[in-house]
């Protein structure tokens, strides 16, 4: 069964079978608890004051630089209003998750 993580303050997503973290705090102790998601939808703006969505997303690659766990097939959305955060997000996984390929088929892990 694929586990989604739908990061966002305010809205819901719109099927069921989503786990909703209203928070960056409440998303990074929920991967600690749980392992990573197959799947995270990211909203940016989390409230005044709050750590920002491409908070999470920079914690979840170094969380797995650090010690592994993120799914081969892992996959994201960003479905966030704020363009430039929805572009650094989307910029910033996709890179990582291309270098992780990468290092993966020159393994042979790949073919």
């Amino acid at each position: 069964m694929m586990v989604r993580l739908f990061l966002d303050d305010e809205r819901f997503p719109s099927e069921d079978g989503w786990i909703v973290v209203r928070s960056v705090a409440a998303a990074r102790t929920w991967v600690e608890a749980n392992g990573f998601p197959d799947y995270v939808s990211f909203d940016n703006d989390l409230g005044d004051g709050q750590p920002e969505g491409r908070h999470f997303a920079d914690w979840l690659i170094e969380r797995d630089l650090d010690r592994g766990g993120m799914p081969s097939a892992f996959a994201y959305y960003v479905h966030s209003q704020n363009p430039v955060a929805r572009d650094a997000i989307n910029a910033k996984l996709g890179a990582y998750l291309r270098y992780r390929e990468a290092g993966r088929q020159a393994i042979g892990e790949g073919a």
